[in-house]
């Protein structure tokens, strides 16, 4: 798939984030940022595709989805660049399933790290 190709985050999809992020931080004003980024489509690809994405953060993690199709989305959250996270899944079809897991990776790792403090 070429960068042409792969469409915008619409609304719906920025509104479907938006709303999940607040639910799991409500005491807390999240940005989400739109944002480009480069990627490789596939591992062995030697060129990088322009892909849209939604970026934000909260306290010291980073969180990213990149749209990669039509209906395709990537993501991680990372705390530096030598500690990133992703789901376990490649891609999501579904960008509702693709911030439900992230969000709750994200937490199960926040539960391992501070039992790792104690």
């Amino acid at each position: 798939m070429t960068p042409s190709t792969i469409p915008d985050i619409t609304d719906a999809e920025h509104w479907m984030v938006s709303t999940t992020i607040a639910e799991r931080w409500s005491n807390k004003k999240i940005d989400i940022e739109m944002a480009d980024v480069e990627i490789r489509m596939h591992p062995d690809d030697r060129v990088l595709s322009l892909c849209p994405a939604l970026y934000w953060q909260v306290d010291n993690t980073s969180f990213v989805i990149v749209k990669t199709g039509e209906r395709n989305y990537r993501c991680q959250f990372y705390y530096r660049g030598y500690q990133q996270y992703g789901t376990g899944k490649t891609e999501f079809d579904d960008i509702a399933d693709c911030i439900t897991t992230l969000l709750q990776v994200h937490s199960d790792k926040e539960t391992e790290l501070s039992m790792e403090q104690h």
